[in-house]
């Protein structure tokens, strides 16, 4: 992790993998807040996931998660017994945690974008950029970016595939995706 000005780099490759318990997949977490919360205590939580195998979700009670493809042919998602694909990499797909979820994979391992707040203090907004532009900070939120394909240049410093960038401070951010996509997330208070 480095911190320039008002940005704080967090590098994908100084993330260790954790795995699940079930043996389905590894997550790497690439920030959560509150810093070192537990699984049963942050207020959002965003992280990436190779899964190699079908099989159920973890239960996330009281939690809302959208989650993207961002490698492989995709999955068949059951969630409270409808199926959603999510086959189309860099296409967000909200659901919440507590559903009883079950993952069928399309064609192989996967790679997914995984964004987790906990209902009722955070709401998530997830975008994906791929072209040059503004990024604003608004007051009171706070905003990740992570570089899901790709490289990326924000206000100067460069994101390799998987590095993030944790804006400090309100105001605009130049972003310029070089030849890929960027998840722009800002997390706000729930109303």
């Amino acid at each position: 992790m480095t911190t320039s000005g008002r940005i704080q780099v967090l590098r994908a490759t100084e993330r260790p993998a954790t795995a699940w318990l079930n043996g389905g997949g590894v997550t790497r977490e690439v920030a959560g807040f509150p810093a070192g919360a537990g699984l049963d205590g942050f207020d959002w939580r965003v992280s990436l996931a190779d899964v190699a195998s079908a099989g159920p979700f973890s239960p996330f009670p009281g939690i809302d998660r959208v989650i993207t493809l961002v490698e492989g042919a995709g999955m068949a998602l059951t969630v409270d017994g409808t199926e959603q694909l999510v086959d189309a990499p860099f296409r967000p797909f909200a659901f919440p945690g507590d559903a009883t979820t079950d993952c069928r994979l399309l064609g192989g391992p996967v790679v997914d974008f995984n964004v987790m707040t906990r209902r009722g203090r955070v709401e998530a907004a997830v975008d994906l950029v791929s072209a040059p532009g503004p990024v604003e900070a608004p007051p009171a939120a706070t905003v990740l970016l992570v570089c899901l394909s790709g490289s990326a240049s924000l206000d100067g410093i460069e994101l390799a595939r998987f590095d993030a960038a944790l804006l400090t401070a309100a105001g605009p951010y130049e972003l310029r995706p070089a030849d890929g996509t960027t998840a722009v997330v800002t997390f706000r208070p729930a109303h």
